[in-house]
């Protein structure tokens, strides 16, 4: 079930009560990726975060990254379904800057803005997808819910199509779009072609049958 954009009140937590719930959370780790608790009160952890894309998404090659422009050294396709990637992060990293980081981390030049991160929980015995708006701290979710998955997990998607600012997406990327469209239009063509050449070859094996003489 999706719901609106996270509105639940931000509980602020005492140096004590952070140091209480990162010790707890460590203590239930199972993966080894614990929090650290730095003498500033700032505390470091990890979140996983799940890639649900349905669009394709634009990879630079190792020749074109660092640059500010799109060249022909960028390739566009899609994402495999449920890949999850693992961000080292502070508890002041805002959503925006994690889904950056998510981002650069994997040489990704599609415009961040084209992003949103999810949380997904369970509310009694329901599953809940909401969107996260670009203030909160993820990692501050992390520590909360605990490192448990199933409690608490993380969702990388676009916009939906309502909100997805084109103007954010350069020739290159759109060229590329139109590029993968056409094959799969093509592909899905060729299937039917030869479905239906399939049925007339049986029809009209079907019909020799029936009007071979005796």
């Amino acid at each position: 079930k999706d719901v609106q954009k996270e509105r639940e009140p931000h509980v602020y937590l005492s140096k004590e009560e952070v140091k209480e719930k990162i010790q707890s959370y460590n203590s239930s780790v199972t993966d080894k990726l614990k929090m650290t608790l730095n003498a500033n009160g700032v505390y470091t952890g990890f979140i996983k975060v799940q890639m649900e894309l349905c669009r394709p998404i634009t990879v630079q090659s190792s020749q074109s990254q660092g640059r500010s422009t799109p060249s022909n050294q960028e390739t566009a396709f899609y994402l495999p379904d449920g890949c999850v990637n693992t961000l080292h992060i502070s508890s002041t990293n805002t959503v925006r800057e994690v889904i950056e980081a998510l981002l650069k981390k994997f040489f990704v030049a599609d415009n961040p803005a084209k992003f949103a991160l999810y949380k997904r929980c369970h509310k009694e015995d329901q599953v809940y997808t909401c969107k996260l708006s670009d203030r909160e701290h993820p990692l501050y979710l992390r520590l909360v819910a605990g490192p448990k998955t199933e409690m608490l997990s993380f969702v990388l998607r676009e916009h939906e199509t309502g909100e997805v600012m084109w103007e954010a997406f350069s020739i290159p990327e759109l060229q590329n779009f139109l590029r993968i469209l056409d094959k799969e239009e093509n592909d899905q063509l060729q299937i039917l072609k030869n479905r239906y050449a399939a049925y007339r070859g049986k029809l009209e094996e079907a019909l020799r049958g029936v009007l071979k003489p005796g």
